[in-house]
């Protein structure tokens, strides 16, 4: 089973952040780990809702991970590109081929660490100048092991994207059928 570490920072954008870890969660093949930046598990999200992590980011091993999603909001978008621990293993695992996916603001995370150099991916439109990009644009990009998204309104999209890469079609299809998209 794939583990995927879902990065949560104060200033997330709570629905971008939970409807993906929802849609991951309902294929029961993928093993979502939400994670505090920071000590705390509680995350207060970038309309004043608060909700709890799992672990923080001194509890889990990066290496036995698949996949690292960043959520955007701006304000948790700063708090997560501020993370060294964090930006360190972004590096290791883009080294190693391994899934990077991020939503609106984070996506800028990876362009401000030159990994998008020689990639397509796409933001929230304001962060574009921070993408570092071989070409900008769409709503849903995927290009090689990153996986990027324009914002809360394609979270959804994005979700399923992240199912048909990491397990395959089929189960991302199943999953828009469970919740009666399309």
């Amino acid at each position: 089973m794939k583990t995927v570490y879902a990065f949560l920072a104060d200033g997330v954008e709570e629905v971008e952040a939970l409807m993906v870890i929802d849609l991951l969660k309902r294929t029961k093949k993928l093993n979502v780990i939400m994670v505090s930046i920071k000590e705390e598990l509680m995350v207060k999200g970038s309309h004043g809702i608060k909700f709890f992590a799992d672990k923080n980011i001194d509890e889990i091993d990066f290496d036995s991970g698949d996949c690292i999603f960043l959520p955007g909001g701006k304000e948790g978008t700063e708090n997560l590109a501020a993370c060294s621990e964090l930006t360190q293993n972004i590096l290791t695992y883009n080294e190693k081929g391994k899934w990077l996916t991020a939503i609106c603001a984070a996506p800028s995370v990876y362009g401000q660490l030159g990994i998008l150099k020689d990639k397509k991916a796409t933001s929230y439109p304001t962060f574009a100048d921070r993408m570092n990009c071989r070409e900008y644009g769409g709503s849903v990009v995927t290009d090689e092991n990153f996986i990027t998204a324009k914002g809360l309104g394609v979270a959804l999209e994005l979700g399923l994207e992240m199912i048909t890469q990491l397990i395959d079609e089929k189960t991302s299809h199943m999953v828009a059928d469970q919740i009666q998209y399309n």
